[in-house]
């Protein structure tokens, strides 16, 4: 873990199929299923973090953007990361 916090005990419920892909990833990295389940949370909240700073650098570009082009280039980009692809 990245924080020198002691760690907290959470009890979650995986569907059988993410927990086979969890423990089979524990296996091929000889570490503990807690510990893959520890890093890919991490990891996830790491890609919402960049995303959400990603979302709103574009955001700040259209809002700065005088081109109408790049406004229109910019606000695809938006829907694309509110709505997906």
């Amino acid at each position: 873990m990245t924080t020198a916090a002691k760690p907290l005990r959470q009890s979650v419920n995986l569907p059988a199929r993410v927990a086979r892909r969890v423990r089979a990833l524990a296996l091929t990295t000889k570490t503990s299923t807690s510990r893959v389940i520890a890093d890919l949370v991490e990891s996830g909240l790491d890609a919402r973090d960049q995303e959400k700073k990603r979302f709103l650098e574009c955001a700040d570009r259209l809002a700065r953007s005088k081109d109408p082009e790049e406004q229109a280039q910019l606000k695809e980009e938006l829907a694309r990361l509110t709505f997906g692809d």
